[in-house]
């Protein structure tokens, strides 16, 4: 269960944003937007920039799948420079997701998951709790943050683009007309 709730969201949304990436590096060149103002857009003085926001999604969909049992995530320390950074680093993730085995989450659901904040508070969770009120929140988070900085900067997303990957579930004849 953990899995199925986990790993393929992680997939989907990442997948989702690297196909938002590219539109985004499109759209800045026949708009004359460098990808130095995209990685460093922001949409509040206080809030990460789209390269944090990008290396956060990644980190959370890893560290999720770290704490609930699965070894071996791989790391990614900085924010990415440039848009070949970013994609490097959703590929790294992509990766290392690709190769969790169900069954590495399938373990006692009633063990403690314990992690600590850099503030100094620090929480014990089920596993189940643990993705459901602090892992999934996370990530979407990081996600849905570095889409709205896209859309701040102008780059023409929709929803369509936040949920790319529900088009291999779409109804044959359901697609409204162009």
């Amino acid at each position: 269960m953990l899995y199925d709730l986990s790993v393929p969201a992680y997939i989907n949304g990442l997948k989702s944003l690297s196909g938002q990436l590219d539109r985004a590096l499109a759209w800045g060149e026949d708009n004359d937007i460098g990808e130095l103002q995209f990685v460093a857009a922001r949409l509040a003085p206080d809030m990460f920039p789209l390269a944090s926001q990008v290396r956060f999604s990644c980190q959370q969909a890893m560290q999720a799948a770290t704490r609930l049992g699965v070894p071996g995530a791989p790391a990614i320390a900085e924010d990415a420079a440039d848009f070949a950074g970013l994609q490097a680093q959703i590929a790294t993730t992509l990766a290392w997701l690709e190769t969790i085995d169900a069954a590495s989450l399938a373990g006692d659901p009633d063990r403690t998951v314990s992690f600590d904040l850099p503030n100094g508070m620090a929480f014990d969770m089920t596993p189940a709790t643990y993705l459901r009120d602090w892992a999934q929140p996370q990530f979407y988070f990081h996600l849905v943050a570095a889409y709205s900085i896209l859309r701040h900067m102008g780059v023409p997303l929709g929803k369509a683009d936040y949920v790319s990957y529900m088009m291999q579930y779409l109804r044959p004849g359901t697609a409204p007309a162009a």
